[in-house]
C-alpha cells in the first residue's frame, strides 16, 4: 500500500482531538461511587421523627396581643353552686324587680341578689285544699301563696308582724288600692306618739315611695268588720323574709303589684 505523505500528521491531529474531548468531558465520565455506598444512602433517606429532647422550634409570633382567656366567674356563695357554676344574675328575677314607673312614681329596682332566693317569686308545688285564687300567707315559713289550678301556685315572700301583734283566721279582701294613704291604728299612735300626724283625723301619710304601705294595699275583712291587717308594699325591701313589721303582711313593691293584678276584690286569703 503505498504511503500517503500527510498520514502521519493526520494521526497526530485525531490523537490530540481525542485527548481533549476526554478531558473536556471529565464531569460526565467520571462515576459517582458515593451513590453506591451504602452509609451514604441510608444517611439522605432516613425518615425525620420528633426527638421530644430537642429543643422546640420557635414559632411565629401574633401580630395583635390577645385578651387574657377569663379564669373566674361570679358564683353564688353555696358549695352545690361553686361546685357546679350557677351565675348569680337570674334573668326572670332581673325582669320581675327592675325598676318601674308606676302611676307617676319611680319605683327602684330591688337587689334581688342580697336576698334570700326562697323569697324571690316563682311558681311552685303546692297541695292544698283551697280553691284556686285563694290567698295563703304562712307566717311560720314566711310566704305567700296565691293558688293555682293544678297543685301549683304562685309565692311570695313576706315579712310579718312581730310576736304579739300578727293575725291569723280567715277572711276576704274586700277592697284594693294603689298608693294607699296610710292611717296608723289609733293603738299605734298611742304607743308611738310620733305617728300623730299621719292619723286618721290628719287624714293619713300621703302615697309615695316612703309610704309604709308602698304601692299597693289589700284590705282584709273578717264577717264584714275590718281587721287593720293588709297585704301591702313597703320601701324596706330588707325586711322580707323576717318578722319586723306590726301586724301586716309586708310585700316586695314589685311584687304586690304583680299580686294585686292577679286577684279580684272579695277573694278569700287565709293567714295560718
Amino acid at each position: 500500500m503505498p504511503h500517503h505523505p500527510r498520514q502521519p500528521k493526520l494521526l497526530s491531529t485525531l490523537a490530540a482531538l481525542m485527548a481533549t474531548s476526554t478531558m473536556l468531558s471529565g464531569c460526565i465520565l467520571v462515576t459517582d461511587t458515593s451513590r453506591m455506598n451504602p452509609d451514604v444512602f441510608v444517611q439522605e433517606t432516613a425518615p425525620v421523627f420528633y426527638n421530644p429532647s430537642s429543643p422546640p422550634e420557635p414559632q411565629p409570633q401574633p401580630t395583635q396581643k390577645q385578651q387574657a382567656i377569663p379564669q373566674k366567674r361570679q358564683l353564688y356563695q353555696t358549695q352545690f353552686h361553686q361546685t357546679y357554676g350557677m351565675p348569680v344574675s337570674n334573668p326572670v328575677h332581673r325582669t320581675y324587680y327592675a325598676g318601674i314607673r308606676d302611676d307617676g312614681h319611680t319605683l327602684p329596682a330591688i337587689p334581688y341578689s342580697r336576698v334570700d332566693t326562697r323569697y324571690l317569686r316563682q311558681e311552685v308545688d303546692y297541695q292544698t285544699m283551697e280553691a284556686p285564687g285563694t290567698i295563703v300567707v304562712d307566717t311560720k315559713q314566711r310566704f305567700l301563696y296565691l293558688v293555682q289550678p293544678g297543685g301549683k301556685a304562685v309565692r311570695y315572700g313576706v315579712g310579718l308582724g312581730r310576736d304579739g301583734f300578727a293575725w291569723t283566721g280567715r277572711g276576704t279582701i274586700q277592697w284594693k288600692a294603689k298608693w294607699p294613704r296610710w292611717t296608723p291604728p289609733q293603738d299605734m299612735v298611742e304607743r308611738q306618739p310620733e305617728l300623730r300626724q299621719f292619723a286618721a283625723a290628719e287624714g293619713g301619710a300621703l302615697p309615695g315611695l316612703n309610704n309604709p304601705l308602698g304601692a299597693r294595699a289589700l284590705y282584709i275583712f273578717k264577717d264584714g268588720k275590718d281587721t287593720l291587717y293588709r297585704v301591702h308594699g313597703t320601701p324596706d325591701w330588707q325586711s322580707i323574709g323576717k318578722a319586723t313589721s306590726s301586724g301586716c303582711v309586708r310585700m316586695f313593691n314589685q311584687d304586690v303589684i304583680d299580686l294585686y293584678d292577679r286577684v279580684p276584690a272579695s277573694s278569700p286569703i287565709v293567714v295560718i
